[in-house]
């Protein structure tokens, strides 16, 4: 199991879609959704214990891959990750793709 921070702060269940690739985030209800304002908010390490042990049940029943819980900043309905690497993460590249790649040259 992963190693807590030595002072708690609320977290958020993350994995990847096993279908999709999408980053997902685990709901109160359990399902998965890339709306992290729908994610389970874990307010103690107990219940973020509870929490990463669904998410790794669900991991087990082949419904999402490599789930870890990331730490999370709320200001009443607004929740985003707290760090750099999980908000780009969860907001996708830094940069603009093409939108057709170029022919493979041969």
């Amino acid at each position: 199991m992963a190693k807590r921070p030595k002072i708690f702060r609320p977290v958020a269940a993350t994995a990847n879609d096993l279908s999709t690739g999408a980053v997902v985030f685990r709901g109160r209800d359990g399902t998965w959704s890339p709306d992290i304002a729908a994610a389970e908010i874990a307010a103690t390490p107990e219940a973020a214990d509870t929490l990463l042990a669904a998410a790794q049940a669900d991991q087990d029943a082949d419904r999402v891959i490599e789930p870890a819980l990331i730490e999370i900043v709320q200001a009443g309905a607004f929740v985003r990750p707290a760090a750099l690497r999980e908000m780009i993460r969860t907001t996708g590249p830094t940069i603009a793709l093409p939108a057709d790649p170029p022919p493979a040259r041969r």
